[in-house]
């Protein structure tokens, strides 16, 4: 019989097809596609996203060989590799800061260079290099525990969209000049900041995530934000510097937002937001929020609740609401004899129209809790669900939380409360 070989049908598919099947591997065995044949020797060296991580090389308990053969694979593959590279991934706990990582962000910033992330391990720190501020193209930047020092001549990068920054050892005006001269960033991110005063300036800004310890925080310019998740660790240091600072937290942080959809506000929030006085009237209302979550509220500080009145009540779309109680209760809270709070503060004529699903976790049954649950109850005229969560440490009080809370009036026919006993 005659010898015939069958057609190559994959290596005979459009580029774009190539290009997409060689995407889809890890950047190892992409690679290794140039052992396929003639037409695929180097096809690889085209691609415009490039991850690399520990799968890239063979592991053993060797560290330090790991680490080199890793560091090889990296500059090897970018010395072979043509045309333009778009993404630039590194995420690895085997390598440490090193002259190699500068020269590969120096070789991508001649690259167009447009979405790079850097994840070393959990010990090791990052000094970005100099030419980092040369990628005039990224639209996402994502640093891990890195040290960030733009240099003078820096101008920003004028087309950045994400910006994402965890455990970055810098000032803070450093990091608000690098947030402001970014004029279409829309996705902000900073993780665990250490004594951070911090102004933002982002007229586009529409995703922010702050966790860590700040001092202080002012979204000056942040008009289009749709959606904040914040969380604030407390030091001594940074209690005392909040309770001496001046203006109105509520209308530094919340003030300026008239879109927000979507508010997390995690551990210590409300007590950040209660620090310079009560706004009374605010300046605003939140007539596109419809998802608020607020963690460990104190019931117990009536500057607190305030917040969280003022909040809520101007939020006239509100769907969903979630809180849970943050203070050890105290015999004093359960004897709560302040009770006239309620008549004094809560609009006469408030109905929250559109409150659907309401969920309070850790509660105590302490005074100003129930008057809070009942003041949600009598007001919610399409409410469907209030679903309260009892403090694990509560026992003796929970059938006379239960008792109270299903005498409550109901706004709303359809209201139905589900009392967790777990």
């Amino acid at each position: 019989m005659d010898d015939f070989s069958s057609p190559d049908l994959i290596s005979d598919l459009p580029q774009s097809i190539l290009e997409s099947i060689l995407t889809r591997l890890p950047i190892r065995e992409a690679v290794r596609t140039s052992v396929l044949s003639s037409k695929w020797r180097y096809r690889w060296a085209t691609l415009t996203h490039l991850v690399f991580d520990e799968e890239c090389v063979t592991l053993s308990n060797d560290r330090a060989l790991i680490e080199h053969k890793l560091i090889n694979f990296i500059t090897r593959a970018l010395f072979l590799h043509q045309g333009p590279i778009h993404k630039f991934q590194l995420c690895t706990s085997y390598l440490q800061s090193c002259p190699d990582i500068d020269q590969w962000i120096l070789f991508l910033s001649r690259k167009d260079i447009k979405e790079l992330v850097l994840e070393l391990g959990e010990s090791q720190w990052i000094r970005v290099p100099s030419c980092l501020f040369n990628c005039k193209k990224l639209i996402r930047l994502e640093l891990f525990r890195c040290e960030l020092d733009p240099p003078p001549t820096f101008k920003g990068f004028l087309y950045l969209k994400t910006l994402n920054l965890y455990q970055v050892f810098d000032a803070s005006d450093a990091i608000e000049s690098l947030i402001s001269s970014c004029p279409l960033l829309e996705n902000l991110s900073l993780s665990y900041s250490d004594s951070l005063t911090l102004n933002i300036r982002a007229p586009n800004l529409k995703y922010l995530c702050l966790e860590g310890e700040f001092k202080d925080i002012c979204l000056e310019n942040t008009p289009l934000l749709v959606a904040m998740s914040i969380a604030m660790y407390m030091t001594e240091d940074i209690a005392e510097h909040m309770e001496q600072s001046s203006g109105c937290n509520f209308i530094k942080l919340l003030g300026g937002v008239p879109h927000l959809e979507r508010l997390i506000g995690r551990i210590y929030f409300t007590k950040y937001l209660s620090i310079g006085g009560d706004p009374r009237r605010l300046p605003i209302t939140y007539s596109h929020l419809k998802i608020i979550e607020l963690c460990q509220v104190s019931f117990e500080d009536m500057k607190e609740i305030l917040v969280v009145l003022r909040l809520i009540t101007n939020s006239q779309n509100l769907k969903e609401l979630r809180i849970s109680q943050g203070s050890s209760t105290t015999h004093a809270a359960m004897e709560a004899t302040d009770l006239d709070f309620w008549e004094k503060e809560c609009p006469s004529h408030c109905s929250f129209e559109r409150l659907i699903v309401v969920k309070m976790s850790e509660m105590s049954g302490a005074p100003h809790e129930m008057e809070f649950i009942k003041f949600l109850l009598e007001n919610s005229p399409v409410l469907e669900i209030m679903s309260i969560m009892p403090c694990p440490f509560v026992t003796d009080g929970r059938l006379n939380m239960l008792t109270e809370l299903v005498r409550f009036r109901r706004a709303s026919a359809r209201a139905e409360i589900l009392f967790s006993q777990g």
